[in-house]
C-alpha cells in the first residue's frame, strides 16, 4: 500500500529518496549484513527496512538515521543542513547587511 505523502512529493525528490535507499541497499551488501541483520540492529521489522531501501517516504525519519548509523554514516546526518553550508542563506544574510552605519548623535552635557 503506497502512502499519501509519496503523491506529494516532487518528482526529483522522489527519485533522491530512491538512489538513498539503493545506495544503503550496496553498502549494506558490501558490509555482507541480511536485510534481518539491519533490521534487527535498527529495531525495525524487515519489511520496514525493505520500505526504506526503496525509498519509502513515509518511513520515519529515524529508522533512516539508524541505518545510516549501523552503515557508519551516522555523522553524515548531521552535516545536510549545515548552516555554514547555506548557500541561499548565507547570501540572503549578506543581502541584509546595512549599507551604512551611522552613529546617533547624544546630546552634549553642559
Amino acid at each position: 500500500m503506497r502512502s499519501n505523502i509519496h503523491d506529494l512529493l516532487p518528482p526529483g525528490l522522489r527519485r533522491s529518496l530512491t538512489k538513498f535507499g539503493g545506495d544503503l541497499a550496496r553498502a549494506r551488501r558490501k558490509r555482507r549484513l541480511t536485510v534481518a541483520m539491519m533490521a534487527e540492529r535498527i529495531g525495525v521489522a524487515k519489511s520496514t527496512y525493505s520500505r526504506i531501501e526503496k525509498g519509502d517516504a513515509a518511513v520515519a525519519m529515524g529508522a533512516y538515521a539508524m541505518a545510516l548509523f549501523v552503515l557508519g554514516f551516522g555523522e553524515a546526518l548531521g552535516e545536510l543542513a549545515d548552516t555554514r553550508r547555506d548557500d541561499t542563506g548565507l547570501l540572503m544574510d549578506e543581502e541584509r547587511l546595512p549599507k551604512r552605519i551611522r552613529v546617533k548623535k547624544t546630546p552634549t552635557a553642559q
